[in-house]
């Protein structure tokens, strides 16, 4: 029942990192609609683990509250990567820490590689034209997905 709210959110996660890589933008109501998943979830996890969960995501929430200040990252990254971790099991933490580093560095080398493909950059594909930002949507869709994939497969 731990994966449950995971692989609920698995569409939405994927729909942030499809609309960040197009646009740059991660819109407040799939923010939105992630926190209804997970309010409506709660039950299938209990109080305690939300609980946990929640703290996790205040404390995301007030990092990336210092970097969005500092200039750092975007509003909707720092609101979805504090959403994130109400559905990340509060267990796997490190492994999560891991598979997010992994969805970062892939999601780069990918961004990367398609700017470097001219006729890819005068695409409507805004993330292929900007320089020197990252559509961070793409590293937190991932990672929600595969997380939920690694803990399916342990499981």
């Amino acid at each position: 029942m731990e994966l449950l709210p995971l692989a609920l959110a698995a569409p939405i996660l994927l729909w942030i990192a499809w609309t960040d890589f197009r646009v740059m933008r991660i819109r407040n109501s799939a923010v939105l609609a992630a926190l209804a998943v997970f309010v409506l979830t709660i039950p299938a996890i209990g109080w305690p683990e939300a609980g946990f969960r929640l703290m996790a995501g205040v404390i995301v929430f007030a990092a990336g509250f210092a970097l969005f200040a500092a200039r750092m990252v975007g509003g909707g990254d720092v609101k979805m990567g504090a959403a994130l971790m109400l559905f990340v099991p509060t267990g796997t933490y490190t492994l999560f820490a891991f598979v997010f580093s992994a969805a970062m560095l892939l999601g780069m080398a990918v961004v990367l590689t398609l700017r470097a493909v001219p006729a890819l950059r005068r695409t409507g594909t805004v993330s292929l034209r900007a320089k020197g930002t990252f559509p961070m949507g793409i590293a937190l869709g991932l990672s929600g997905v595969a997380h939920l994939g690694v803990l399916a497969a342990l499981s």
